[in-house]
């Protein structure tokens, strides 16, 4: 990660104000899950080498299961970020060995009926882990609830992984940005670009949330909720909004499983949203000692 005054133009160069090294990625969303009390599983496959074992110790720290094989045949990827100072950030990733998640290593997972499973775009995105991916979760992989959060290249995703994957996926979580570039609609908003989603082919999913970051997030739920509804996030002031939807996502995950109601599963989210983006780096997720502290304090 590297702070930056501002992005480089091409073929300039810019002095960064300071750097650091910490484990991101669906690492994020696992340790803010974990942090709620929750028990926690990665799934993935990691790497053997430098950031392989950099990966090992963030999630034994965590206390986060490894399920997923650990491959002789390579490191794990990493990212580079660009932080700006309004806390807006810019990646480049270098897919690592999970990028080569092979359908024989995901057949081989153990996935029960009670398990919320949480679907990052960038595994589809890659050729080799998208192809095995696909038919996998195609199949029906017999977790209580599947969530996928697309990501920012979420138009890169081929569609023919991506709609089968849909099918079966129950909810959908999309930054605004990335609600505007599935439905075409750059400066759409609100209500609006929720609809405009959901005329997607395949988005018309169970649970669509689109976060808008100070904002609050948008929740769509026809079977749960007559109308779209905003819940609203507590006001902060953000350094560093690296890793915020994977908090999000892995916090609603943690108190739907712990059997809270889609509203308040929402809402602790936005919280814990709120107080990662008020730290720097990318593993910033609170405990739910703070989450619920921190909804105290703005009721």
């Amino acid at each position: 990660m590297v702070e930056v005054p501002s992005l480089p133009e091409r073929s300039s160069d810019v002095v960064a104000t300071g750097t650091r090294t910490r484990v991101g990625g669906g690492f994020n969303l696992a340790a803010a899950a974990a942090r709620q009390g929750i028990s926690c599983v990665y799934a993935g496959t990691y790497g053997v080498g430098h950031y392989g074992s950099i990966v090992r110790a963030a999630l034994d720290a965590e206390g986060i299961s490894a399920m997923g094989t650990a491959r002789s045949d390579g490191d794990s990827g990493f990212c580079v970020v660009m932080v700006e100072p309004d806390a807006e950030r810019t990646f480049v990733t270098v897919p690592g060995v999970e990028a080569r998640t092979s359908l024989d290593e995901l057949e081989n997972l153990d996935i029960r009926e009670t398990d919320l499973l949480a679907v990052s775009g960038y595994d589809l995105l890659y050729p080799i882990s998208g192809a095995a991916l696909t038919p996998w979760l195609a199949s029906g992989v017999g977790a209580q609830l599947i969530a996928l959060d697309p990501g920012p290249l979420v138009l890169e995703i081929p569609q023919d992984r991506l709609r089968p994957v849909l099918e079966q996926t129950d909810i959908v979580s999309l930054n605004e940005r990335e609600a505007q570039l599935v439905a075409g609609a750059p400066g759409l908003c609100g209500e609006n670009l929720v609809g405009a989603v959901r005329n997607v082919p395949g988005f018309n999913v169970s649970i669509l949330l689109v976060r808008q970051g100070a904002a609050g997030c948008l929740v769509s739920a026809p079977h749960l909720i007559d109308e779209v509804v905003n819940i609203a996030a507590p006001a902060v002031t953000a350094v560093d909004t690296t890793g915020a939807g994977d908090t999000h996502t892995g916090v609603l995950l943690a108190e739907l499983a712990r059997g809270e109601s889609l509203r308040a599963a929402v809402k602790l989210a936005n919280h814990a949203a709120a107080i990662a983006v008020t730290r720097p780096g990318a593993s910033t997720a609170p405990r739910r000692n703070e989450v619920l502290r921190s909804i105290d304090q703005t009721s």
